[in-house]
């Protein structure tokens, strides 16, 4: 995966165009497959966010600065970016965008009952937030990925077990799941490094890379997918939380109940071509190559719904 090494001058650079105080301290943060994030500390003690987009252009970038501008102004708890400069959101070096956040006090949000009845909540009411025209259509991991997939393996001659099954799955479940689901802005990969708080609290949710108009109750499985799961199995506890949570915002209609296993079985796929894409064909070789695998294998598990 591409990183990319942040000097102290390249940092004080941001820096001063932000207008803040002096770089005293400056060390690489965990998470994110996608870019570089360091957290700096300031001379007069506050703490700030470096993040390089490294596989994403600026112009990509810019997009996402957009909505998540859009999304904290509704109230989503997220961070937006620190001006740099009278009106720019990001600085361009070497075709990539480097942006300052806030940094947020916290760590991941566990995977316990009382937080993930928050995080439906959360959830909730961000799928209440107006429609912003600039917000695609398209979920990036879903049925458009796949078929590029399938599509670049056949011309290759490189298709594997795995794409023949996510040939098939995309037929099987462009049948199943209605279309007509209620549907509008969701995050789309609300994964436990995509949230920061800790028990029974949200503070604050991270990388609207995927955000897209799409059906809410999907997203919703998604977040299940990412939290939900111990030891390769589904934890229904976890499952009653989060929709309970979610449910005290907004109940899913009887079609969205009914969409749930179609619904959670994308979601686990659509994690499964971005790990084969990105682990397989994009970055081949490392120790994550296989990683894909987790979600195949959570195929044939019994769900709690």
């Amino acid at each position: 995966m591409a990183y990319t090494d942040v000097t102290v001058e390249e940092a004080s650079w941001l820096l001063t165009a932000a207008g803040v105080a002096p770089l005293s301290k400056i060390r690489p943060l965990a998470g994110g497959w996608a870019n570089s994030n360091y957290l700096l500390t300031l001379n007069d003690g506050s703490q700030l966010v470096l993040k390089v987009w490294d596989e994403r252009s600026p112009d990509e970038v810019e997009l996402v600065i957009k909505h998540t501008c859009w999304l904290a102004e509704h109230g989503v708890p997220t961070p937006a970016p620190l001006l740099l400069g009278e009106n720019e959101w990001m600085l361009v070096k070497d075709n990539m965008a480097w942006i300052l956040m806030p940094y947020i006090d916290g760590g991941w949000l566990p995977s316990d009952s009382s937080s993930l009845y928050e995080l439906g909540k959360m959830q909730a009411q961000l799928h209440g937030v107006p429609i912003h025209e600039s917000i695609p259509t398209t979920f990036a991991i879903g049925y458009v990925l796949w078929e590029k997939l399938v599509k670049d393996a056949r011309k290759d001659d490189s298709m594997t077990p795995f794409l023949q099954m996510l040939e098939k799955e995309t037929r099987l479940l462009k049948q199943r799941i209605p279309m007509d689901l209620p549907c509008g802005i969701i995050h789309g990969d609300l994964y436990p490094d995509n949230v920061i708080g800790r028990k029974g609290e949200v503070l604050a949710i991270l990388d609207f890379e995927e955000i897209c108009i799409e059906s809410f109750a999907m997203d919703l499985v998604t977040t299940y997918v990412g939290f939900g799961w111990k030891d390769g199995f589904p934890v229904p506890e976890l499952w009653d939380a989060l929709l309970a949570g979610y449910q005290s915002i907004r109940p899913l209609t009887d079609a969205e109940h009914a969409a749930l296993p179609d619904l959670h079985r994308y979601a686990v796929l659509a994690v499964a071509a971005w790990r084969y894409w990105q682990f397989v064909v994009n970055v081949p070789g490392t120790e994550h190559t296989n990683r894909y695998l987790e979600m195949v294998d959570r195929l044939d598990k019994s769900l709690p719904f």
